[in-house]
């Protein structure tokens, strides 16, 4: 058996978490907006046409953020093709995913949508074929009281209160070759620093991203970081990430690399970051938002993501999801909070049908895919101030990365509450793991819960006929005495303890 320890003291603090690294993500693609979150005519449906089995599962998620419209689908978005009457709205041929988009579902539903949900939007602007002029009509139109055009627009369509949206993104991936209008990493810096101005004049309380790399492994990548942020340091307060998981070694020792991959790209994009306010002597930080991530790798063939004929919501990307990459959710969860001094946003993309985390039939159920319950239980046990862990674990070596630690962990504690919470996944393939945490500074303690996410089959799914196959169970094998805890991990497993003062 594996022997771990992990020592904290509630004075070492990393930062406070901040709950916007439990987003999510909807983009008009696939049937992630239509028979995702909006079906009218569904049994479950509401006068808004907005599916009340998918708004429930949205809540049990914990979601705390949402962003909209995209994605790709943004750099040829034309926000006002989404507002007024549904009937006056005009259909338009989405050149991102080959599809025809209705306009039937926009601004003002997914807004009226979010207070349903009880998330905060996260809008966007399209910086690729259209530019700063738009994004201030648009903000405009969503922020401003009244009085001028778009605001009074806005109240005409019923909306007599502005819907004060406060976190927006400087369009999407537009270093990437797929995307509607790319852009050098000159001409975005340029235009992003622009159209954050005239954002900030029309509301001084925004805050913005601007686009980082679209992923690691772009040729521009640090270049690019570097480049936009010289022109947009002062005018933006994010930098986005964006990164998707794959298991192409079709080996969960190996898999399990790509959360090293992202702590080291974090790491990365703030010394980057950094770099560009100590040339201007500036105490400014660039906080990071990693906009984008999930695992992606099975529905990625060309017709999982085109499909003939430009047709409507049609099925793209509906990636099933097993229990191996349900504990690389739970592994970049925890890498996410361990990370809380700089990463201050994130977005699991996307929410539904799409890479989604919760999938749906038309006209029938919708169920919670594996991936669903790590994340559910970091949002709603992810409280307070993340701890710096010391720990003691054995480690393997895999391909390019020569120590991988069987134990990743991270501790929060809620001073509101008093609860701590321990998260930790075992990623021995073969030995069970005894864990030790000593919870200093903290006072006795006594048990909360205990849950641990494991099935016997790696490859094991959730399903329409069997929905529950991978699901949290109660933890048998822990116990707390004073201020130590001790549990027994079985081999590839998420698990989470909860703990309160005595």
């Amino acid at each position: 058996m594996l022997t771990s320890t992990v020592v904290v003291n509630k004075e070492f603090v990393i930062s406070p978490l901040d709950r916007r690294v439990f987003g999510t993500f909807v983009e008009h693609m696939g049937r992630c907006v239509y028979g995702g979150i909006y079906e009218a005519g569904h049994p479950t449906a509401d006068g808004n046409g907005f599916r009340q089995d998918v708004l429930a599962l949205t809540r049990e998620l914990g979601a705390t953020m949402v962003r909209y419209p995209g994605g790709n689908f943004l750099s040829g978005y034309n926000w006002e093709d989404g507002v007024g009457p549904k009937q006056a709205r005009p259909s338009r041929l989405d050149l991102a995913w080959g599809s025809t988009e209705s306009n039937e579902f926009g601004t003002n539903e997914f807004v009226t949508w979010c207070k349903a949900a009880g998330v905060e939007p996260m809008f966007a602007v399209n910086l690729g074929t259209r530019g700063p002029d738009q994004a201030r009509d648009f903000i405009e139109y969503c922020n401003h009281p009244a009085g001028t055009r778009y605001s009074d627009l806005r109240r005409a369509h019923g909306f007599e209160q502005p819907h004060g949206i406060k976190f927006w993104c400087l369009g999407n991936e537009m270093d990437g070759p797929w995307q509607i209008c790319q852009k050098t990493a000159t001409e975005y810096g340029r235009v992003a620093q622009e159209t954050a101005k005239v954002m900030r004049w029309v509301d001084p309380g925004v805050q913005l991203a601007v686009c980082g790399s679209s992923n690691h492994s772009m040729p521009s990548y640090g270049h690019w970081e570097q480049e936009v942020l010289e022109r947009c340091f002062e005018h933006v307060d994010f930098i986005s990430l964006h990164q998707y998981f794959r298991n192409d070694a079709n080996d969960i020792r190996t898999y399990f690399s790509v959360i090293e991959d992202l702590d080291s790209f974090i790491k990365e994009v703030v010394a980057i970051a950094d770099a560009v306010a100590a040339k201007r002597r500036s105490p400014k930080r660039i906080m990071l938002s990693l906009d984008e991530w999930n695992v992606w790798y099975k529905a990625h063939t060309p017709a999982d993501l085109r499909q003939p004929g430009w047709p409507r919501a049609p099925r793209l990307i509906e990636e099933v999801y097993n229990f191996e990459d349900a504990l690389i959710v739970g592994g970049v969860l925890i890498t996410l909070m361990n990370n809380a001094d700089r990463v201050k946003a994130a977005c699991l993309a996307q929410l539904v049908n799409v890479i989604g985390a919760i999938m749906t039939e038309a006209g029938g159920p919708a169920w919670r895919q594996t991936i669903f319950h790590p994340f559910s239980q970091a949002a709603r046990y992810g409280h307070g101030n993340v701890l710096r862990t010391h720990t003691h674990t054995d480690s393997y070596a895999v391909a390019n990365h020569l120590k991988l630690d069987y134990l990743l962990a991270s501790v929060l504690h809620d001073e509101n509450s008093g609860r701590c919470t321990v998260f930790a996944l075992n990623r021995s393939t073969t030995d069970a793991m005894r864990l030790s945490v000593e919870l200093n500074g903290l006072g006795h303690r006594s048990l909360v819960s205990a849950s641990e996410l494991h099935h016997a089959d790696l490859k094991a799914e959730n399903t329409r006929s069997s929905p529950d196959a991978v699901n949290p169970s109660g933890h048998a094998e822990v116990s707390v005495k004073g201020t130590h805890l001790q549990a027994k991990l079985r081999p590839l497993s998420w698990n989470v303890f909860v703990t309160q003062p005595v």
